[in-house]
């Protein structure tokens, strides 16, 4: 490869990572938000009620933004995060496919950070 390709691969790696994880936290961050909240009577105060069940989200948006200005330090993060949440959705006991390929998805973003890092280190 030469360094130009190089460099366009570290360029894409590191786009398709940031825009994913943004738009995944943002999505899930919304459906965590107010799937929950008719439990708590709806509307905004059902919402605010419902809001810890989110948290874990709002980490996830805090780790993008980390990883948008530091990419080694944010690609190892997230991927650590996503190994987190393997755990604390207890993926292993009870398997879901839709939860299991949302948090790998997670983690393949945290290693085309750490890979677009290393392309950009090389050249």
């Amino acid at each position: 490869m030469n360094h130009f390709s190089e460099i366009n691969t570290a360029d894409f790696l590191r786009n398709i990572a940031r825009y994913f994880l943004l738009i995944t936290g943002i999505c899930v961050f919304g459906f965590a938000l107010v799937s929950g909240s008719e439990e708590y009577g709806g509307g905004i105060t059902g919402i605010v009620r419902n809001s810890p069940n989110a948290l874990p989200w709002v980490l996830l948006l805090i780790l993008t933004y980390i990883s948008w200005k530091w990419e080694l330090t944010g690609g190892i993060i997230v991927l650590c995060f996503s190994i987190v949440l393997l755990f604390f959705f207890h993926v292993f006991v009870r398997f879901n496919v839709v939860v299991f390929l949302l948090i790998s998805t997670i983690g393949i973003s945290g290693v085309f950070l750490i890979a677009s890092w290393y392309l950009r280190k090389v050249n």
